[in-house]
């Protein structure tokens, strides 16, 4: 495994396709516990269903489209993050991804892998990171301590479902942490 942190309680280093059921089971646990009290039991299901899929998982690993950096705890992958270039916009990169099980939220894991993004975003020339957030998601606090501001809204259909967003944006420079 190649890490690109090591410190001295975790580790973050790129996931690669043999580590698909390890994000899709980080996921079904952090989704529950983090919607569970944002959307029905029925929306949450079927956007795990949707965005978790394990070949669409599998496919975004294979093919680099969507990096993915998971943080290992001890030895055990506990958190990881999901990022690439927009698609409309290479300039600026999106934070697709980022969910740590609920156990180890509190330990700065989210925030060691925002920064392990950034990094990546930086190394590749870039200097702007954003994201989306569900407007009623108490991690819209996080981002907002993390420098991040809200650049606009947007609902976004998922299925049958929306997702009612606020775009964060974060401008990244030299001073970053």
């Amino acid at each position: 495994m190649a890490y690109i942190y090591i410190y001295p309680m975790y580790t973050i280093r790129r996931a690669t396709v043999a580590d698909t059921e390890i994000i899709r089971n980080i996921a079904k646990e952090a989704w529950w516990h983090t919607y569970e009290s944002i959307l029905s039991r029925e929306q949450t299901a079927f956007m795990l269903a949707e965005i978790y899929a394990p070949d669409t998982i599998s496919r975004l690993l294979e093919t680099g489209e969507q990096p993915f950096l998971l943080l290992m705890e001890n030895d055990r992958p506990v958190a990881y993050a999901g990022y690439s270039p927009r698609q409309e916009n290479p300039d600026i990169y999106k934070l697709h991804k980022l969910y740590c099980l609920p156990q180890t939220q509190g330990k700065g894991y989210g925030k060691a892998l925002i920064n392990a993004v950034i990094e990546q975003v930086k190394q590749a020339g870039k200097s702007v990171l954003e994201l989306n957030v569900n407007r009623y998601n108490k991690s819209y606090t996080f981002y907002l301590r993390m420098g991040f501001t809200v650049a606009y809204e947007e609902d976004i259909p998922i299925g049958p479902y929306w997702m009612n967003a606020y775009v964060m944006r974060k401008e990244l420079n030299d001073n970053v942490r």
